[in-house]
């Protein structure tokens, strides 16, 4: 197996378990751990989408001449996109955070099922 293949399903699980957890457990704390192991998984598939064996950075200089360089480098976006969705993520999941912590500071409780007022 290749290594982009290896990191493909290694994402696809993390986003899986990550996915299972978020459906399945009642802790608001562990809810938002299962959201963070699906977005490590979902930047790991991006990243292994991204990878082409073979190829160099995307830096022109010398080592590469500009008319080789759609054959012998990378694309650069799907790097780009993850660096953007981590940032995004520690955003997101600081806020969910935050929420837990005031609604514990509230109701004393993380469990979903306690918090019933905007239920139908």
């Amino acid at each position: 197996m290749m290594i982009a293949q290896i990191a493909l399903a290694t994402g696809f699980i993390l986003f899986l378990i990550g996915l299972y957890g978020a459906l399945t457990q009642r802790n608001l704390l562990r809810m938002i751990v299962a959201f963070t192991v699906a977005d490590a998984g979902v930047n790991l598939v991006i990243v292994a989408v991204g990878y082409m064996p073979g190829r160099s950075a995307p830096i022109l200089d010398s080592a590469v001449p500009a008319a080789d360089a759609v054959a012998r480098i990378i694309d650069p976006v799907p790097q780009a996109l993850v660096l953007t969705a981590i940032v995004i993520g520690l955003g997101v999941t600081a806020l969910m955070l935050a929420f837990a912590y005031t609604l514990y500071e509230k109701r004393r409780s993380l469990d979903i099922a306690r918090f019933s007022e905007l239920k139908w």
